[in-house]
């Protein structure tokens, strides 16, 4: 199914269809402040082991991301972290970074892989954080399969290619190409992992 969701005015029942896809183990694939990202409830075995299948990779090895509505996800789903950290994520997020971070008592076990991290993501995008804010938690996000091209930034064409992976596919207009910038924050000072569209001068990592 293809939906078509308003990125400023996002429809009530068209995310309450996606919710209602979620809860039951579906797979969505929706619009980001980077690019097109598939996702599902970070609760869901069935479908995270789905998407593990889609994407061909152990869940245990898999760049697995939670995107979340704000940041008092942080609580339930990583470890303590310190005030100077807390103030660079509260600096840079919504926006198009991925945090990685220790992973907490909450995230699911088939989750947790050797190094018990977790990628925390809250994209600066009015339809993914609704979906989260509805859901009541986190979805799970991964890339989409197959190398990225320009293609997958249009939805339509992206479901013509994907109607069979996945249960819903959400149109919020046109994605970008360049992912979000990774940042590891599990040791004494936060190392870059990927450059995306995130700046790392907001970070300040040098000055960490």
């Amino acid at each position: 199914m293809l939906l078509h969701i308003h990125p400023e005015n996002p429809q009530p029942r068209h995310i309450h269809n996606i919710i209602q896809c979620l809860q039951s183990g579906g797979i969505i694939i929706y619009p980001t402040d980077t690019i097109y990202g598939l996702g599902c409830d970070i609760f869901q075995q069935k479908a995270i082991q789905r998407i593990c299948r889609i994407k061909q990779v152990d869940p245990k090895k898999i760049n697995f991301s939670f995107i979340c509505y704000d940041l008092s996800d942080l609580s339930q789903y990583t470890k303590s972290i310190s005030t100077p950290l807390y103030r660079i994520l509260k600096a840079c997020l919504p926006g198009p970074y991925t945090f990685i971070l220790p992973a907490g008592k909450e995230v699911p076990k088939i989750l947790k892989s050797k190094k018990n991290t977790v990628g925390i993501r809250v994209p600066d995008n009015l339809i993914a954080r609704t979906i989260v804010k509805e859901l009541g938690h986190p979805i799970l996000s991964t890339t989409l399969p197959g190398e990225m091209v320009e293609e997958y930034t249009d939805p339509e064409t992206i479901y013509e290619k994907f109607k069979d992976l996945a249960d819903i596919i959400v149109d919020g207009g046109i994605g970008g190409m360049v992912p979000s910038t990774v940042v590891d924050c599990t040791g004494p000072e936060p190392t870059l992992i990927r450059l995306g569209l995130g700046e790392v001068d907001q970070i300040g990592i040098e000055h960490y």
